[in-house]
């Protein structure tokens, strides 16, 4: 991972790890998006065999640890949500700009769902409709961190 400009991949990886934990205001914070799924998406498109299921189980680990979760609750979400992007990645990648969104739409969909389940069969919590929220912004934020990503793999000649 670290030839051919790796490191860079880390630290956006790193980026969206930190945005995740970000303080917010309570009202702006259920509409956090899903910063580390959306970047790992779009590196999962990118470069498909460098970042995959594993990589993915890793930032949900360390995201688990970041929110004091239970271990392995995020890791486990975002595997299964990547290894989705994984299995269709060049269909994925014909798709316009907007239609991708709808897919990181539905995939966070399902990451918040996985999230909830398994916390749900863990700690018993109850279903709010608040946890999906992070859905949308995360539909809005997709063009611009595709744009912004595409860029960033470009200038830096990452491949």
């Amino acid at each position: 991972m670290f030839a051919h400009n790796g490191i860079v991949v880390i630290l956006t990886l790193l980026i969206a790890l930190m945005a995740s934990i970000m303080p917010l205001p309570i009202g702006v914070d259920v509409f956090r998006p899903d910063w580390v799924l959306v970047v790992l998406l779009y590196w999962c498109l990118a470069l498909p065999n460098r970042i995959n299921v594993i990589t993915a189980w890793f930032m949900g680990f360390l995201l688990d640890v970041l929110l004091g979760s239970v271990l392995g609750v995020h890791a486990a979400a975002m595997a299964l949500s990547v290894y989705i992007i994984a299995g269709n990645y060049q269909k994925i990648r014909n798709f316009s700009v907007w239609q991708q969104a709808l897919i990181v739409g539905v995939l966070s969909a399902l990451y918040h769902l996985l999230v909830f389940w398994f916390q749900r069969f863990l700690l018993d919590i109850v279903f709010l409709p608040s946890y999906l929220y992070p859905v949308i912004t995360s539909i809005i934020l997709w063009p611009w961190a595709f744009l912004l990503l595409r860029k960033i793999r470009r200038h830096f000649k990452i491949s």
